[in-house]
């Protein structure tokens, strides 16, 4: 029996690509104040009455291009990890997702009920970056269930690992093998969130878009600034790699709803880069560290699609980290200055 543990934490998948089970998840994602943050009574409308009607359907026939034999990739991927780094540590790992199973009481549960002399669990948030929408939401997740479960053991928290030196060259090395072929330009495409949520976390209230050159000027706001530290991922890899300015640039996808999020949008570049004679096309999503709906589907179908059309010639999808020997290696270090 351990006296320490990890507890590993991602987004979530509905249990099937089953209308049903998609519409379960559309609507407790979405229902999430730090998701759609209006209140609530609006947004009980809008999600319950406009939003998970309409796009359970389409989310769910989208869901079954990707689902494989072992079910949800994000899932399967997660376990797998979860194993490797079990092996690894010699530790008790669990797993737990945002929304959705497993969940974060299953996971706390087994841990007390197998190991009760527990003194310790380590939260690993699986998102490098900090965002409302992603590791705020998860981690104040997961402590709330700590708070409600009463248990014995403490909570430590791994915090957002954007520039942590092992999570760049991981990341690095599983780009390095796609610059060995010829290529006009390499996009990073990461997760899109509204301007809103940018200027709630700017714990300064002042800083954030107060000038075009905000994310490179030292502040308080850049622990919580998802756009400054998407910036600091993209600019580190890239030195690594030995990049040149021109090669490479940044965007953001999954846009949802009218309001002005951060851009520029993946979408529009798939469609003007072969114009800009940007005709083969790496993509990689470091927000992502398993491939899942957003980067199996969205980029990798969508998105190539679109810049097919538009006149691109080859497009070439970068695998996320998932359960590389090195992302393992990542989680440990992760873990280890913690504990």
């Amino acid at each position: 029996m351990s006296k320490k543990a990890i507890l590993l934490a991602n987004l979530g998948s509905p249990d099937s690509y089953q209308v049903k089970d998609v519409r379960t998840y559309l609507t407790q994602f979405l229902m999430d104040e730090r998701v759609i943050d209006i209140p609530h009574l609006v947004r009980t409308l809008l999600v319950r009455g406009i939003i998970v009607p309409f796009r359970s359907p389409k989310s769910a026939a989208k869901y079954k291009t990707i689902w494989t034999e072992n079910g949800s990739p994000l899932i399967h991927i997660s376990r797998q990890v979860q194993k490797k780094l079990a092996d690894v540590m010699q530790l008790p790992v669990e797993l737990c997702m945002r929304y959705a199973n497993p969940s974060t009481d299953m996971a706390f549960n087994k841990l007390h009920l197998e190991n009760p002399d527990l003194d310790e669990v380590v939260l690993v948030p699986l998102y490098p970056h900090y965002a409302m929408s992603s590791y705020e939401t998860a981690v104040a997740h997961v402590k709330q269930a700590h708070k409600k479960g009463n248990y014995s053991f403490a909570l430590k928290i791994v915090p957002p690992f954007y520039n942590h030196p092992d999570y760049i060259q991981s990341l690095a090395n599983s780009i390095k093998p796609f610059l060995e072929r010829e290529f006009d330009h390499l996009l990073f495409s990461y997760h899109g969130i509204p301007k809103r949520h940018v200027l709630k976390t700017d714990c300064t209230k002042s800083h954030c878009f107060s000038s075009e050159s905000c994310c490179s000027i030292p502040s308080d706001a850049h622990q919580f600034c998802y756009r400054h530290q998407v910036t600091m991922t993209t600019n580190l890899v890239a030195g690594k790699l030995g990049l040149p300015k021109e090669k490479f640039s940044f965007s953001f996808q999954s846009r949802l709803g009218a309001d002005a999020w951060l851009q520029p949008y993946s979408i529009d570049h798939f469609k003007d880069f072969p114009q800009l004679g940007i005709k083969k096309l790496l993509v990689v999503c470091p927000a992502f560290v398993s491939d899942c709906l957003e980067t199996l589907e969205e980029i990798e179908k969508e998105g190539r699609e679109d810049f097919m059309k538009y006149g691109g010639k080859e497009f070439s999808v970068i695998p996320c980290l998932n359960d590389r020997e090195d992302w393992i290696k990542t989680v440990e270090r992760l873990v280890i200055e913690q504990i």
